[in-house]
């Protein structure tokens, strides 16, 4: 087993595999990033409170001593000053499944294939290109994911989520009291679902997507720009939206008690051949500028 015990700037190149990573923090900033070559570590600020950090049977654990001691206590927040703040990034192998903790502060994540699990309390999270099972949870603050695939699962309890250039197959995106903003490939395997109880929800998805769709806001509009797609009152009031598009093979699920719900279309994107036989990129217009 390796110790070290930071109590000033320190990078650290780990001597073995790192085959799992576990951060639990305090305060601050915490860079994760999945690249090839040995794991590293890099603190380049350090708080009141040491940072130790621990490499064993390839388990690399990164913690702010008395984090155990202080994660569950209300009053933390008395005590959470500026002497406390870290900065430290981490970089492993892409495959290196992660589970990240901050009680308060910033965590970025990317590059992580494999299964990522994000608890923040309050603060922020931001994940960019992660793939596999990506799970982030905070109670304060919002979450933006970018070039996320696989599965991901939000929630926040006050606080944006953003979703942009996501292929990913099946997502669960909560927020108690905030909006959620989703820009969708909407492929034919897609389950996706949205809720949010005091917010909205604007989702953008392919004009050529293959979605069973059933939208509903129970004191809110709902609008759509597929006009496929019904509109209708609900019988226990508020807006639904439902119906199919294309083939109708993945789903798409979105829920407001108090707030709106937008779905837009974006042009879809074909790969064909120029001239020389060279792959390019051409667009469709969307069929509507915005909801109808």
């Amino acid at each position: 087993m390796a110790t070290w015990t930071v109590e000033e700037p320190t990078k650290i190149s780990c001597p073995e595999d790192v085959r799992r990573l576990e951060v639990g923090l305090l305060v601050g900033r915490l860079t994760v990033i999945g690249t090839d070559g040995p794991a590293r570590v890099e603190v380049s600020r350090v708080g009141s409170r040491a940072v130790r950090v621990d490499l064993e049977d390839g388990v690399l654990r990164v913690r702010q001593e008395g984090v155990g001691a202080w994660l569950g206590i209300l009053s933390w927040i008395m005590h959470l000053t500026e002497r406390l703040a870290v900065d430290v990034s981490i970089a492993v192998p892409p495959t290196t499944p992660a589970t990240l903790g901050l009680v308060s502060g910033k965590v970025i994540a990317s590059g992580l294939c494999e299964r990522t699990d994000v608890d923040v309390t309050s603060g922020g999270i931001t994940l960019m290109g992660v793939g596999g099972h990506t799970r982030a949870n905070l109670v304060s603050g919002p979450v933006e994911a970018v070039g996320v695939a696989g599965e991901l699962i939000m929630d926040t309890v006050s606080g944006e989520l953003i979703l942009a250039d996501s292929p990913a197959s099946r997502v669960r995106a909560t927020a108690l009291s905030g909006s959620i903003t989703c820009d969708l490939d909407g492929a034919a395997d897609s389950d996706i679902r949205l809720d949010t109880t005091s917010g909205s929800i604007t989702a953008r998805v392919r004009e050529d997507s293959d979605l069973a769709v059933d939208l509903h806001a129970t004191a809110g509009r709902v609008s759509s720009s597929f006009p496929e797609l019904r509109v209708r009152r609900s019988t226990i009031g508020g807006s639904v939206v439902s119906g199919q598009l294309g083939e109708g093979a993945g789903r798409l699920r979105a829920a407001a008690v108090s707030g709106s719900i937008a779905l837009l279309s974006r042009p879809a994107v074909h790969v064909d051949e120029d001239e020389d036989g060279e792959p390019a990129t051409a667009g469709r217009r969307d069929s509507a500028e915005g909801p109808a």
